[in-house]
């Protein structure tokens, strides 16, 4: 085989290679280099992971087995919409909220467990641009309800 037929594959490796490297220098790693911010929903303060790409969105908790009591994930979507979550790979139980663009939940689902749940999916009755992800039972242990305002800070304009 000449050198000139073997630069082939080569080039088809190296390309994917390099488009895997820019995946995770431009997606990956500035998502796990952000820090958490702070929420205010209800009677709670939460250490909240956010979430505002498709695969960290398509990801949410999978994969998690333990989440505190303080801590939550916060998916940031380009448009409101009704957004569904389901439960595929999910470990643990959680409460879903819904927020609107202005930050007011619209909608609650509490206790859904990974057990039972891993080919429904749970939408909200009307549209949202944010979904909160909490450990199963802090909707009502921490008093959260619709139309409530929830306060966090986060840059919606770098949503992907």
């Amino acid at each position: 085989m000449s050198k000139k037929n073997s630069l082939g594959p080569l080039l088809i490796v190296s390309g994917v290679l390099l488009t895997i490297a820019a995946t995770i220098l431009l997606v990956i790693i500035p998502n796990l280099l952000k820090p958490p911010t702070t929420m205010w929903i209800g009677d709670g303060v939460f250490r909240t992971r956010i979430a505002q790409n498709d695969g960290a969105r398509a990801s949410g908790l999978s994969g998690v087995t333990k989440l505190e009591s303080d801590q939550a994930l916060l998916m940031i979507y380009p448009n409101e919409a009704k957004w569904g979550i389901w439960m595929k790979d999910m470990h643990i139980p959680i409460d879903i909220v819904w927020l609107d663009k202005n930050k007011k939940i619209v909608h609650i689902v509490k206790n859904v467990s990974p057990d039972n749940s891993t080919s429904k999916i749970f939408e909200p009755n009307t549209i949202a641009k944010y979904v909160v992800e909490l450990p199963a039972g802090t909707v009502d242990s921490k008093a959260i309800i619709t139309n409530q305002l929830a306060r966090f800070a986060a840059d919606s304009e770098d949503v992907q």
